[in-house]
């Protein structure tokens, strides 16, 4: 192999992380250091890709995959979540030493949630009041339970209540890392 091409196939290797890489400085503007809540550092080990299944509680399965990527210097989340062929987005980012996270649901609401519970494998979501959200008149996700796989960092699994039509109902998806 000669040189350029080695050169060429070392640079490709390092894009990935030089993207992801904090930069403290955009021109002569000092962008600060920033903390992070210990549940938006949970929602950082999941960058990458993931497939799997969604499982409805009618018995319906169907494909979903999902993409959680770092952007704003290191300061959100964007996720991407396609459900047999529907595109979703969530973004997850910090405010005030908090988790803050909003859902661009197909269901057409856009709810936010806040921390309910966390461990070092679990994140769960709870519904924020703010969006003003009722049961009786709106279709919208009300919680989330994501739960890391303990024996494998390649696995997860995202339990969900959704409000449809005024009823609770639940469902959850199952994930393995791709890349």
């Amino acid at each position: 192999m000669n040189n350029k091409i080695k050169s060429l196939a070392i640079a490709a290797l390092l894009l990935p992380s030089i993207a992801f890489a904090q930069n403290n400085q955009i021109g002569g503007t000092d962008l600060g250091e920033v903390d992070r809540s210990s549940a938006f550092e949970l929602v950082t080990k999941l960058v990458g890709s993931w497939v799997g299944k969604l499982h409805q509680p009618d018995g319906t399965v169907v494909e979903t995959s999902t993409s959680f990527r770092l952007t704003s210097n290191g300061n959100t989340v964007v996720e991407t979540l396609i459900e047999d062929g529907v595109e979703m987005v969530t973004t997850y980012s910090d405010k005030d030493g908090e988790l803050v996270v909003k859902h661009y649901c197909a269901l057409g609401t856009e709810p936010m949630f806040s921390v309910g519970n966390m461990t070092a494998t679990s994140l769960s979501l709870v519904s924020d009041s703010s969006p003003g959200y009722m049961p009786e008149h709106h279709n919208y996700v009300e919680s989330l339970r994501w739960t890391l796989d303990k024996d494998s960092p390649m696995k997860f699994r995202v339990d969900g209540k959704i409000y449809l039509d005024g009823q609770l109902t639940e469902q959850y998806s199952e994930f393995d890392r791709v890349n």
